[in-house]
């Protein structure tokens, strides 16, 4: 896993955005080619194409949840809940690592708080 995440890491430095990043750092885990990866991802770079909404990083890595536990038959509920459990738990753990799920906000561009008048 420490392999892993110094590709993400090294990607990022070489210009691609975070969901990039990790997404290609697992692509041969998946059969993905690396620009199959890279394209699939690109969109939800800077919290979703720029917005700075739900950070690119945490994107990734629900899309790599996926491809491990997603539903494949469109009737499948419990298959749907357990990957929607999945990404939940990520999602929780990502927030306590980080303090955020919000791409702004871990870049200081946002406030959590609303600011009271």
């Amino acid at each position: 896993m420490e392999d892993r995440i110094q590709k993400a890491v090294e990607l990022f430095r070489s210009g691609y955005n975070c969901s990039q990043s990790v997404v290609a750092a697992f692509a041969d885990m998946y059969g993905f080619t690396q620009e199959q990866a890279l394209r699939m991802s690109a969109s939800f770079g800077g919290g979703i194409g720029r917005m700075r909404e739900t950070c690119g990083a945490a994107c990734g890595m629900f899309l790599l949840a996926g491809l491990e536990t997603g539903a494949t038959e469109a009737a499948d509920r419990e298959g749907k809940a357990a990957n929607y459990a999945v990404v939940q738990e990520l999602a929780a753990e990502f927030k306590k690592r980080n303090g955020s799920l919000i791409c702004g906000e871990l870049l200081g561009l946002k406030k959590k708080e609303p600011v009271s008048t």
